[in-house]
């Protein structure tokens, strides 16, 4: 038999091994992101930025909601921190992440997020919001977001106990709880301040109605085509992410 090939899994365990405090925050797009760091800023007093070289979202509702700071310093650099630097990012788990880094993966229905996901990328022509979705639903890629069953499971397979799951029904039915229960499982003993409270759907929608748009479940009943919904379950990392996320 020839050799196995290594995989990218294989190559981030050669790493040198760090005190590894980056906590990812981690979901396909339109999975409850913004509402999850909303909370984290709100009640925790915990500030995020973003992998990325822009937040589009904190542009579009405000920094100061969703507790927006830049970066500090290099990946490596704040590994090597012995303070917990949290960073937002809807791109896949690959071979730039740590598998001893921390991560909250937040999981929503697939159906819901790439219905959400639709709106928003067709609200400049929202006649193509059927086309938008059959796209997205087929979408596969290497490197950033991929597909949605691909993006989740990039995160949970392997399994590894520096990830926690936090589904997107908790997180909206009970914030504070299904936060707090998610750091802790992480390592981080975060409470929550004294008093905070989370801000109601209704304030978030009448900051941005479209960004916060339904807020809760089961929206892809009467967004989603059957046909669509048939792809949808086809795709078998969709099937396999869903068993997690509902």
């Amino acid at each position: 038999m020839g050799r196995r090939r290594m995989t990218a899994w294989d190559l981030r365990r050669r790493r040198p091994r760090h005190a590894e405090l980056i906590v990812w925050i981690a979901s396909f797009p339109r999975s409850g992101n913004s509402f999850l760091r909303i909370v984290l800023h709100r009640c925790f007093g915990i500030r995020s930025s973003v992998v990325y070289d822009f937040d589009g979202a904190a542009a579009r509702v405000g920094p100061a909601v969703l507790g927006y700071q830049d970066r500090p310093a290099s990946y490596e650099e704040m590994r090597a921190s012995p303070d917990p630097h949290f960073i937002k990012t809807h791109k896949q788990c690959d071979d730039r992440i740590d598998p001893a880094d921390k991560a909250i993966c937040l999981v929503r229905d697939g159906r819901d997020a790439l219905v959400s996901y639709a709106r928003q990328r067709s609200e400049p022509e929202p006649e193509r919001y059927e086309e938008i979705l059959a796209a997205l639903i087929e979408t596969r890629t290497e490197r950033g977001t991929g597909g949605w069953g691909q993006n989740v499971m990039s995160w949970l397979q392997p399994a590894a106990a520096s990830r926690s799951v936090l589904r997107y029904q908790d997180l909206i039915t009970h914030p504070l709880t299904s936060v707090g229960a998610s750091l802790r499982e992480i390592g981080l003993d975060s409470p929550a301040a004294s008093g905070a409270t989370v801000p109601s759907f209704a304030e978030l929608h009448a900051l941005d109605p479209l960004f916060f748009r339904r807020g809760h479940s089961r929206t892809y009943e009467d967004e989603m085509p059957r046909s669509l919904e048939e792809r949808f379950w086809s795709i078998p990392d969709n099937s396999a992410a869903m068993a997690i996320a509902v």
